[in-house]
């Protein structure tokens, strides 16, 4: 296996694609499509030999365009089989209807959130002319969990890993105990969660379920989406569990000090003024730890205003460790 790093301008950069070969090349991840990234690639894979022509396959980690972008183009040129998982594969192929439901719900989450009118345009105006840098038009091929698939001397099998979006899958390497991780768990900043995705119901319920189903695995070393190897898979999903209980005790605190707040309010206590991207996953997270709370009891809604209930409050002031258990 070899990894090719990829530039982009859009999200946190350095992003990562790994290329197999043998009886067959196979791509995990393509950067987003964008002419900078398209020649990176093409230069990484030529280092090894490769060009966009003798690709046989492509497995995306999740729909999202550094990861996705330039499937399509790629497949055009190469006639390569492109896998994802069902739940984000119409957002891989283009799909309209897909893309149109994605919009709708987005829309109705910067309502929900609380998100004022004005930034609701321009978030979406930015997401449209960078961050969604999708080449259309790629015929999937969807893949389940625990499906299983010969690649160079390895076999990758699939572990859906939701939460960052509805369909994100690891690939694990069998005959290694390594695992592809996409952006289920990276090295130096935590996955979005509750904004990078709005399809995704309960995300971060399901976002904590993913972390313990790869700390349970025990991987030897992950290959993540982004910068560089992970050498303790297992206990960097357990720092990115124990994070969230650090911040569902701030957004706690900010309950406390504010009263009754949206998830944007909230937001805006935890993380200050965001631009661009952040602008989305800001008080998406904000709203992803609300739901969560509010689904176990521990805050109470109303509308889209969230609060202490006089339990809670006497609970969280009681604590002296700044961590709220999830």
């Amino acid at each position: 296996m070899h990894r090719i790093t990829l530039g982009n301008t859009y999200f946190e950069g350095e992003n990562d694609a790994y290329l197999f070969t043998g009886a067959e090349t196979v791509l995990v991840d393509t950067g987003i499509a964008t002419t900078d990234t398209r020649e990176e690639l093409a230069d990484g894979l030529a280092d090894h030999g490769v060009e966009f022509a003798d690709l046989d396959a492509i497995f995306l980690t999740h729909y999202h365009a550094d990861h996705a972008g330039l499937a399509a183009g790629i497949q055009e040129e190469s006639g390569a089989t492109v896998y994802a998982h069902p739940d984000d594969a119409a957002l891989v192929a283009g799909d309209d209807d897909a893309r149109d439901d994605l919009r709708q719900k987005q829309r109705a989450a910067f309502e929900d959130w609380g998100m004022p009118e004005d930034r609701r345009e321009t978030l979406l105006e930015y997401m449209t002319a960078g961050v969604d840098h999708h080449e259309a038009g790629a015929e999937v091929t969807e893949f389940a969990d625990g499906d299983r698939f010969d690649v160079g001397e390895t076999t990758l099998e699939v572990l859906h890993a939701p939460g960052h979006t509805a369909g994100l899958s690891t690939f694990v390497m069998t005959d290694r105990n390594e695992v592809l991780t996409g952006d289920a768990i990276l090295p130096v900043y935590t996955p979005n969660v509750g904004g990078a995705d709005v399809r995704v119901d309960r995300p971060l319920e399901r976002y904590l379920d993913t972390l313990d189903r790869i700390a349970d695995a025990d991987f030897d070393r992950a290959w993540p989406g982004h910068r560089d190897p992970i050498d303790d898979p297992t206990a960097r999903a357990e720092e990115i569990s124990h994070h969230h209980g650090e911040r569902a005790y701030r957004v706690l605190r900010a309950l406390d000090d504010l009263g009754p707040s949206t998830a944007w309010e909230v937001s805006a206590e935890l993380f200050g003024d965001l631009e661009n991207i952040h602008v989305l996953h800001g008080p998406g997270e904000a709203g992803a730890h609300l739901d969560h709370l509010a689904r176990t009891g521990e805050v109470e809604r109303e509308g889209n205003r969230y609060s202490l209930p006089d339990d809670t409050r006497e609970r969280f002031q009681a604590r002296d460790d700044e961590f709220w258990p999830l």
